[in-house]
């Protein structure tokens, strides 16, 4: 003997329908074979919506029952020959009529008990039953319909009735063996009390009817058909990566079900788990596909977690006070409040102190919940014995479930380090001693980062999946997409990353896709694009919550710096070759330093100094690892180390440097390269990193412009370099005629900087410096006389789109 439960959608058309009767004809090949159904999809939700409609003197239910009735007729003549259609049309017609007459009560009384309500719901069932049953028959299958509910004897708790399994499997048992038939086709979800009036076993009930059924015959298998291949390791509408379990116990399952994997209504495994009856979780849109088989052991697994579920709409209610400590009962108060109310209590934590303890409960409940608690403990709220409950809304539980956690520690940590480093804040925790199952309960806002990411950590053994929102696409943030699209499958295969484009911004545009955008024609989008305006795309990238989040800043813009902060505290990682935030007053460098630490991201910005050259993380390895920087020596801008390496007199200086500009190793203003500004902040943001508290007023710079060349826009500053070319050409000779080079350089020594030009000579480490590069000195406690030497390309679009490629990954692989 088999059982066979057919869903919701299984039945929803005549299509689906047919579908189901093909598995049907195959099973009862191999012996005689019970089927459950479910009412046609959405039918019960209807039929809710028509009696409350009717309760609440609206007439419109009629318009209701009148589209049941019309859907229910369509169904059976596209399903059933005409031959046959006759009788079934006809019991529809009856069933529909008594609807009605039920539903016309309602209306006329304004009011709908819980017993009429679940007679109302019970019509869903049996009108599919009924149809399916007749296709079955005009299969050729011997195929007799059964009434449920003369058989599935419950107690009268209407809505969610308890099942008297005494007399049920006796009933079941008595009429199956004097039976001779292919087929015994049944009503899921519905029962009957002693006294025969209809009852009903919960919402998902008809699969509770399935389990009720098979334990009764000692059924060889359960199999539940559904529209999906079988439990998944997390809810495929939150996680596209989520893969089929194939084998699962029953108390994995169990706690699965329990924690909203909707493919199994929790109360079904405990009937055919008591037996040890097999369970299938099968797709009656793909039938071939194995699904998934529910054991009492399945077999050994190298996976530690079975697989990851949530529940939404979740209330927690928090019950605090001094008076708790050290006396017995308030527990059992609590709950004995809730249970009068038939509040179901889905998780619970208390303090080891036991001044606090926390249930989390539906939040349909939690009004209720609340009065029935304050009204319990009246006395001790008034004596301030107790605080009034607290009620927190807006929550969900996400909860691992897998029977090899308890041999692996460090599941815990695992869990709730890959929560806090994408910023999901924990409200409760909760293991029960079986170690099966850790559940955390999370802002309801957060279920979908927090499942990608337990699975990713658990499950995703393929790659890492990264979110980046790149805001400059320049010649630099150009370079950098570039190279990314080249290095995609590279970071795939050898880093296991998947780095995912999702925004990309100008100073005109933004275009954003969830899915991630194309790297080939990402210019083409991005000229469709919305217009750009930074508070909207920081609240579209807050707003999105994705998880393994960088947002990467490839601008000089102050504005754009100014968000990192509203980034990093929503653990939003930040990579920036933008230096205005590192070099801003000391209290901001530090807050957002500070915030990246509190808020689990990374603050990355090595192209600060040096674009693509590993300047400040040498310097970061060298404190990590003990060393104090005491003296700093650098040439750190590539313009100006390029400017003077051209400049010999023959072409003007300010042809020189416009040849620099043109190349792309300028600031877009080039007056922050030569008038020493960006070097101030580069040997800022080294002595800040070194541990030194400075501003950009405590540099020295020893400019060598003349005050003009800084006044007006950028063409007087080109009209202004032509005007003085004689003073440059004069620093040029004089460093010549010595024998030595001129080199714009920066100083750090006893918690003292300054910049400015110098001449120097063969014997100096900056003589042979060449083009555009870069070269700093560390002088520390271990490198005392020959210094440690960083040195190459300081400038260039290529290699600091390389720096910022850089940064990226390390934010990515942490």
């Amino acid at each position: 003997m088999q059982v066979l439960k057919f869903g919701g959608t299984s039945v929803a058309n005549a299509e689906n329908i047919n579908k189901a009767i093909d598995i049907i004809a195959t099973a009862a090949q191999r012996g005689p074979t019970i089927v459950i159904v479910s009412a046609l999809g959405g039918v019960t939700d209807a039929l809710i919506e028509a009696s409350q409609r009717a309760a609440a003197g609206d007439e419109t239910y009629r318009e209701h029952l009148q589209a049941i009735e019309q859907r229910h007729l369509d169904t059976v003549k596209a399903l059933v020959p005409v031959a046959n259609q006759s009788a079934v049309l006809s019991a529809i017609k009856r069933r529909c009529n008594e609807l009605d007459a039920i539903c016309d009560s309602v209306f006329a009384l304004g009011e709908l008990s819980p017993r009429t309500q679940d007679r109302v719901m019970s019509f869903g069932e049996l009108m599919s039953s009924q149809m399916v049953a007749a296709r079955v028959q005009a299969a050729s299958l011997r195929c007799q319909w059964l009434d449920s509910r003369e058989l599935i004897r419950t107690n009268s708790r209407f809505g969610a009735a308890e099942v008297d399994f005494a007399v049920t499997n006796q009933q079941i048992k008595n009429l199956i063996t004097e039976s001779e038939q292919q087929v015994y086709l049944v009503p899921g979800f519905i029962a009957a009390d002693a006294q025969g009036a209809t009852t009903t076993l919960g919402r998902g009930g008809s699969d509770y009817s399935a389990a009720i059924f098979a334990g009764a015959v000692h059924a060889d298998v359960l199999e539940i058909w559904t529209d999906v291949s079988g439990m998944m390791t997390a809810d495929p509408r939150l996680v596209t990566s989520a893969k089929a379990i194939p084998h699962i116990s029953y108390k994995e399952a169990m706690e699965l079900s329990h924690f909203g994997a909707k493919v199994l209504y929790p109360p079904t495994i405990q009937p055919v788990m008591q037996l040890g009856i097999p369970l299938w979780i099968k797709n009656t849109f793909a039938p071939a596909d194995h699904g998934t088989l529910i054991e009492v052991d399945s077999p050994p697994n190298h996976t530690i977690v079975r697989g990851i579920s949530s529940i939404g709409s979740i209330a927690l209610l928090n019950l605090e006070g001094s008076g708790m400590v050290g006396i017995p009962g308030f527990s059992k108060r609590l709950f004995g409040a809730l249970a009068q109310e038939r509040i179901n209590v889905i998780l619970i934590t208390q303090s080891s102190s036991e001044h606090s303890i926390s249930v989390a409960v539906s939040s349909t409940d939690a009004p209720r919940a609340k009065t029935a608690v304050d009204e319990e403990f009246a006395y001790e709220i008034a004596s301030n014995k107790v605080e009034p409950l607290r009620l927190e809304t807006g929550l969900a539980i996400v909860a691992l479930v897998g029977e090899n956690m308890k041999d692996h520690p460090g599941v815990s940590g695992r869990m709730f380090g890959a929560l806090g480093h994408n910023g999901v804040n924990i409200r409760a925790i909760a293991q029960g001693s079986s170690e099966k199952n850790i559940s955390t309960v999370i802002q309801s806002h957060d279920v979908r980062k927090a499942i990608n990411v337990l699975h990713e950590a658990f499950f995703q053994t393929e790659y890492k999946q990264v979110n980046l929102f790149i805001v400059g696409a320049g010649n630099v943030g150009s370079k950098l997409l570039g190279q990314l699209a080249q290095q995609q499958d590279y970071l795939l295969e050898k880093l296991r990353l998947q780095l995912r484009v999702i925004a990309v911004a100008n100073s005109k545009k933004y275009v954003i896709n969830d899915e991630g955008l194309d790297l080939n024609t990402w210019q083409e989008e991005l000229q469709e694009g919305e217009p750009m305006e930074l508070t909207q795309l920081v609240a579209n990238i807050q707003a999105r919550n994705l998880r393994n989040a960088v947002f990467v800043d490839i601008t000089a813009s102050a504005q754009v710096a100014e968000c990192y902060a509203a980034l990093l505290e929503k653990s939003i990682s930040v990579v920036a070759c933008n230096k205005v935030a590192c070099s801003s007053a000391y209290a901001n460098y530090a807050n957002l330093k500070s915030l990246a630490r509190e808020f689990n991201a990374n603050f990355l910005f090595e192209t600060n100094v040096g674009a693509g050259l590993p300047i400040i993380g040498t310097l970061n390895d060298l404190l990590r690892s003990g060393d104090v920087v005491n003296r700093i020596q650098a040439v750190l801008s590539g313009t100006l180390n390029y400017v003077f390496n051209h400049y010999d007199g023959t072409s003007s200086f300010a042809s020189v440097v416009q040849r620099a500009q043109d190349e792309g190793y300028t600031e877009p203003d080039p007056r922050l390269d030569l008038s020493g500004t960006d070097v101030m902040r580069k040997i800022l943001i080294l002595a800040r990193e070194a541990g030194v508290v400075m501003e950009m007023d405590d540099i020295t710079n020893d400019s060598f412009l003349p005050a003009s060349c800084m006044e007006g826009d950028v063409a007087a500053f080109y009209e202004q370099l032509a005007v003085h070319e004689a003073h440059f050409r004069q620093l040029y000779e004089q460093a010549a005629a010595a024998g030595k080079k001129l080199k714009f350089v920066a100083r750090y020594e006893n918690d003292k900087a300054a910049v400015g030009l110098q001449q120097v000579g063969p014997e100096h480490d900056f003589f042979t410096l060449q083009g555009k590069d870069n070269v700093v000195l560390f002088y520390t406690n271990r490198y005392v006389e020959q210094p440690l030497v960083v040195k190459g390309a300081g400038a260039g679009a290529d290699v600091t789109a390389s720096g910022v490629f850089a940064d990226m990954i390390r934010a990515a692989r942490v």
